[in-house]
């Protein structure tokens, strides 16, 4: 009888502390942040191309959480050339030729899908 107790006590114990792991996991790619290309400010757009509005600037040596990525305007850039632009926040929109992801396509979902 203690034993089985004892087996059931560890099991939940393991339950647990994968739980815990697999939430931790969860949050840190959640809030993962990449930076922008050293040594450059770099304009945030109202949306995913150049011929939209420039809503700030953000500063060198900044770090930015991407939410989703969008199709827009080619840029060539710090990092190549690509269409891809990483929505930072909402109705703000970054070139992902100047942020350094560490791959040549999506790292996130899509806007709006």
């Amino acid at each position: 009888m203690a034993s089985r107790r004892r087996r059931s006590v560890v099991l939940a114990g393991m339950t647990g502390a994968l739980l815990t792991v697999m939430g931790t996991a969860t949050s840190a790619s959640a809030a993962t942040t990449y930076p922008i290309a050293p040594g450059l400010k770099l304009n945030v757009r109202s949306g995913p191309g150049t011929s939209y509005p420039i809503v700030r600037v953000l500063p060198e040596g900044s770090y930015v959480a991407i939410l989703c990525q969008s199709p827009g305007t080619t840029v060539s850039g710090y990092y190549g050339t690509s269409n891809i632009w990483d929505c930072i926040g909402s109705d703000e929109f970054i070139s992902d030729t100047y942020v350094k992801t560490g791959s040549d396509g999506y790292i996130r979902p899509r806007c709006g899908s």
